[in-house]
């Protein structure tokens, strides 16, 4: 047990690495190539902080672990909106600018609505590992197209965050290249040691792939979204909080479940627990996020805190579900009887008076 949790350890901290030097060399790359950096950072950067979800996915699926495949995807989107919008807004309430959030939350909830569709008949198919695949072509696609009309302000933002690679010591395109080489390999390594250490944890503790998939590994996974999202919300940046969570949600569901589909031998299967219950728990937090899609309205602090005590909520289900505690049935029953109406009433209540108010500074 003390290898397979050192091996857990190792993996996530060069799953970590890994996707740093990624990021880092790959961005490198497309500004020495010419490439527009607003491009750069809502594909290269914010894509490149889900590296890990797709690394371990698409070692999950070839190795046939299809409950780790689901449950790092559903689980790391979970705990993007939950833990980490909700931290971010305890550091400062998360007002984002209209037009960055108008096209992005409703394609996060889209792309959340497509999948538990193609969920529903238990499975992911490698034809809908396809249809998934493509669409975060298109969406990248439509990204570059769209940064191609920006104004000089907002190409000259994204300039000044990411300097020119001339300026730097990896200013040559081979050094940018190894680094994305080494990135991808670190990734790689990372994913087999921490998905084999994940699979051996759960058999010894009787615990399900699902719900590690779920908890440790989602987790573990997101590592890089919780960094840069609390890094951000910490310096005031509320547009990168927000929008690293949510661009990394589609990347998570459309290219770590597209081509981890598309390599698993016939297809992911879903499980009846994951279709009638957390698929739908991913699906609502992203509901969620259109709390801050309404013009002057904010995640202030005290639902920030919500947002926490409902992950914590929603991993001690799973816990007591993986070990049918006898507790579970009455816990169950005042997270759905008392906690929910009553926040929801308060988030209602919120809404109205946020209506028409200018959004929190601090």
């Amino acid at each position: 047990m003390l290898t397979h949790s050192l091996l857990f350890l190792l993996g996530l901290a060069t799953l970590t690495l890994g996707a740093e030097i990624l990021v880092r060399g790959a961005s490198r790359l497309a500004l020495t190539l010419g490439i527009s950096p607003l491009v750069v950072g809502l594909t290269v950067v914010a894509f490149g902080t889900s590296a890990p979800e797709m690394a371990v996915s698409v070692d999950a699926a070839i190795n046939g672990s299809g409950d780790l495949v689901i449950g790092n995807v559903v689980g790391s989107n979970i705990a993007n909106v939950l833990l980490i919008l909700g931290l971010s807004a305890l550091i400062v309430p998360l007002a984002v600018h209209e037009q960055v959030i108008r096209q992005e939350i409703p394609i996060m909830i889209g792309a959340s609505v497509l999948l538990v569709v193609l969920a529903s008949d238990g499975s992911l198919s490698a034809g809908e590992g396809a249809l998934l695949f493509a669409l975060v072509l298109v969406y990248t696609g439509f990204l570059v197209v769209q940064s191609r009309r920006a104004g000089q302000a907002v190409r000259d933002e994204f300039a000044a965050e990411m300097p020119a690679a001339g300026s730097r010591w990896d200013a040559h395109w081979a050094v940018q290249l190894l680094l994305v080489v080494v990135g991808l390999g670190l990734l790689v390594l990372g994913a087999d040691w921490l998905v084999d250490a994940a699979v051996a944890v759960a058999r010894a503790l009787g615990v399900g792939d699902l719900v590690i998939g779920l908890t440790i590994v989602a987790v573990g996974t997101s590592m890089p979204e919780i960094a840069t999202s609390l890094v951000a919300a910490w310096r005031g940046e509320r547009d990168i909080a927000v929008g690293n969570v949510v661009g990394s949600n589609v990347f998570n569901i459309l290219a770590c479940l597209g081509l981890a589909g598309l390599l698993a031998d016939g297809g992911i299967a879903v499980s009846e627990t994951a279709r009638n219950f957390d698929l739908w728990v991913m699906l609502a937090v992203a509901l969620a996020c259109l709390a801050i899609a309404i013009p002057g309205r904010a995640i202030v602090r005290w639902e920030g805190a919500v947002f926490v005590a409902y992950y914590a909520a929603y991993v001690a289900y799973l816990v007591l579900a993986a070990q049918r505690h006898e507790s579970l049935p009455a816990f169950s029953g005042a997270m759905l009887g008392y906690v929910l109406p009553l926040t929801v009433i308060a988030l209602v209540i919120g809404l109205v008076r946020a209506n028409g108010a200018p959004p929190p500074r601090g």
